[in-house]
């Protein structure tokens, strides 16, 4: 696996942060969880990672952007 770019952290760099899964989850690990990071160098962005691979990567996003993305869904 080729490694990840810099501004790309792994949930590990996230730790200490509340991850979240939405209330509609089936309990079957087919969602993502989000998190807000409240300090550190992710802090003010939305984190967002698979729930199957916790450790794995997070996908960083700008919060307008992500509330833009969530209501583009709805």
């Amino acid at each position: 696996m080729s490694a990840l770019p810099r501004n790309v952290p792994t949930s590990t760099e996230l730790r200490g942060v509340r991850w979240l899964r939405s209330s509609r989850s089936t309990g079957m690990n087919n969602c993502v969880e989000t998190a807000r990071p409240a300090s550190g160098r992710w802090a003010g962005l939305v984190a967002v990672r698979d729930s199957k691979n916790t450790a794995g990567p997070a996908l960083l996003f700008d919060p307008d952007a992500w509330e833009g993305f969530i209501t583009t869904l709805r």
